[in-house]
């Protein structure tokens, strides 16, 4: 029952950000997340064009909010737009803008699109960046997929699954459809083969000089456990003597008990 029910709420989800990048105009859109919150269900849009999402006086988040509660059943869904820091450093934005340009003007000048958006990547920070266009409407005779490739990017093993940011977006045009591919690598992520000696200064001690006042704290420090040692042993004695009295009162017992039982036998003879 457990894992219907994660199942039925990853379509859910799956589905509300389809629709949503369908019904938000193109180019804006970057990467939804959906929340849940004690008032009702969270939507987070990041985008880097804020202006386009919300629209005039709020009407595409008015309608969004409609929509959502006809069509999803969702009770009191709240729309949250967050403006993108860098939207150089996001593929989907990179992406959408490529396929956005070659459906107003044409995939004529895809070679000097795609370089010039590797190097709006890699002037962002980004430590590595790869774009592919591939398609029937790649004006080509040689090839119908093209790469530009620019820094150090990871393509397999742990980094390139979990850290390498992937998207990708297609332009419908009357010579054919046109895929755009976007990969890129951000600078704060730390590669396993990038190794750092660290120079002498980091392991430099600092040695203080001692004063009047550093002395007589640990002058009082002695004499605080000297103070307590002596404590603990004046405790420790009487215990120690009342174990030793125990001792001698068995001891002359059992020697009692063997006397009167040597003189109980020799009565007997």
């Amino acid at each position: 029952m457990i894992e219907k029910k994660i199942i039925q709420q990853k379509m859910k989800e799956h589905l509300i950000k389809d629709f949503i990048s369908k019904e938000l105009p193109k180019s804006c859109y970057s990467n939804l997340e959906l929340r849940k919150t004690p008032l009702g269900e969270k939507i987070l849009i990041y985008t880097s064009r804020p202006g386009l999402v919300v629209g005039g006086k709020g009407s595409n988040v008015q309608r969004l909010t409609e929509l959502l509660k006809r069509d999803f059943k969702m009770e009191n869904p709240q729309i949250e737009v967050v403006e993108i820091d860098n939207p150089h450093l996001d593929p989907l934005s990179i992406a959408e803008k490529i396929t956005s340009s070659f459906e107003r003007f044409g995939p004529k000048r895809f070679k000097s699109l795609g370089y010039q958006a590797l190097q709006e990547i890699m002037n962002a920070g980004a430590s590595g960046a790869e774009i592919v266009i591939g398609g029937r409407g790649v004006p080509s005779s040689r090839a119908r997929k093209w790469r530009f490739l620019a820094g150090h990017l990871k393509k397999s093993g742990d980094i390139s699954e979990s850290f390498v940011k992937r998207a990708q977006a297609v332009a419908h045009l009357k010579s054919g459809s046109v895929g755009v591919q976007v990969a890129i690598l951000t600078s704060d992520i730390r590669l396993p083969d990038d190794i750092r000696i660290k120079s002498k200064e980091d392991f430099a001690i600092e040695v203080k000089p001692v004063t009047e006042q550093d002395e007589i704290k640990q002058q009082e420090k002695v004499t605080k456990k000297r103070v307590r040692k002596t404590a603990s042993k004046s405790k420790k004695e009487p215990a120690a003597l009342e174990s030793q009295d125990t001792e001698e009162v068995k001891e002359s017992q059992d020697t009692e008990e063997v006397k009167e039982s040597i003189q109980e036998n020799k009565n007997e003879e």
